[in-house]
């Protein structure tokens, strides 16, 4: 069984990939059966090929993902963090709160990121 500290370790190295765009990477640390819902109220995507797909929509230069606090309690994290992307002449922040379970073998095996377009800032 994973443990906090692990799951610390898993949603850094999520943050990093988001931020470098490796959907393909970032699909594995999904459990075979995961859950991504974000921003909770879209589509759910169940599967790690929907998630893949789902991810394969960030860019994959000039972005910035950044922790503001995170916190890991049993098999479950909370964070809120900040991605940056750069839009070439403009960025634009996004502020995400995100919830993330983990199963038995340390892979996440849900997420819901709480962001709306109010959360999104043109830089």
């Amino acid at each position: 069984m994973s443990t906090p500290e692990d799951n610390a370790k898993t949603v850094n190295r999520y943050l990093e990939l988001a931020a470098q765009g490796k959907a393909d990477d970032i699909a594995e640390l999904y459990a075979d059966d995961a859950t991504v819902e974000d921003p909770v109220g879209s589509e759910v995507h169940i599967g790690r090929q929907a998630i893949r797909g789902f991810y394969d929509a960030l860019p994959t230069m000039g972005a910035q993902a950044d922790v503001v606090t995170l916190r890991t309690l049993g098999n479950e994290a909370a964070f809120f963090w900040a991605l940056t992307i750069n839009l070439g002449e403009n960025k634009m922040r996004i502020e995400i709160i995100s919830v993330m379970t983990f199963n038995e073998d340390g892979k996440i095996a849900s997420m819901k990121a709480y962001w709306t377009p109010e959360n999104v800032t043109q830089l």
